[in-house]
């Protein structure tokens, strides 16, 4: 039983430290700037653009949802980080990704790093409690 505590309690600490980006966020301040940066092509309700699974004749996918019906929280934090900052194409070369049209653009030039990290801040806050645990578990644990 100790022992199965001490795992339970390792594991509950994991969690909290892999998330640490997003925690004490402005979430008003990240809604109101989801509103003005990110809702014209991810939507107001976050739900994306229609047939965001397929891509367009232009080969690049619409925008996806993100509420828990996208795959936004499949992703770590620094990759949701990067690819707002630098935009989808280099953030995913930076990680060796090649060959992927993107149409997110970047936003490090308009967006303070704080104001990013409040965004999705923003976006995890409106995800059930279950997929916000799932979404942590994706991020490294940081010292």
């Amino acid at each position: 039983m100790k022992q199965m505590l001490a795992i339970a309690a390792c594991l509950g600490a994991t969690m909290a430290l892999a998330g640490h980006e997003l925690e004490n966020r402005d979430l008003v301040h990240g809604q109101a700037l989801y509103a003005e940066h990110c809702a014209s092509c991810h939507g107001a309700d976050l739900e994306g653009q229609p047939n965001w699974r397929s891509p367009g004749a232009d080969g690049v996918l619409p925008a996806p949802p993100h509420d828990k019906t996208g795959h936004t929280w499949h992703h770590d934090n620094q990759l949701l980080f990067d690819y707002t900052r630098l935009g989808g194409k280099e953030a995913l070369a930076e990680r060796g990704v090649t060959g992927f049209s993107s149409g997110m653009p970047g936003f490090g030039a308009l967006l303070m790093d704080d104001e990013i990290w409040d965004i999705l801040a923003y976006i995890r806050s409106t995800w059930p409690d279950r997929i916000q645990a799932a979404q942590a578990s994706r991020n490294p644990p940081h010292e």
